[in-house]
């Protein structure tokens, strides 16, 4: 085999590698899209629960506050997971 040839070869491997992560790359952008948008939901969901519990302050049980307490919690570990995986 010439070396020629060898360049060849080892052009068309490398091209290969980069078509592939290029897919795998376009593909890891829509998961973290698509776990951006489902954040987005439990977000408002979250935000309405806290309003809620704000405004009726008074009113508002115990059980409501731990609710809206775990949400959030589980909320901002999952922002965080997110953002750990967009490094």
């Amino acid at each position: 085999m010439t070396l020629k040839d060898e360049l060849q070869k080892l052009s068309e491997a490398i091209r290969q590698y980069r078509d592939e992560i290029r897919v795998q790359l376009h593909l890891a952008k829509e998961d973290v899209k698509d776990e951006w948008d489902d954040l987005e939901v439990h977000w408002e969901r979250f935000r309405q629960k806290l309003d809620d519990i704000v405004h009726d302050a008074e009113e508002s049980s115990q059980e409501a506050r731990a609710n809206a307490r775990e949400i959030g919690d589980e909320l901002k570990q999952s922002y965080e997971r997110l953002k750990k995986r967009l490094k």
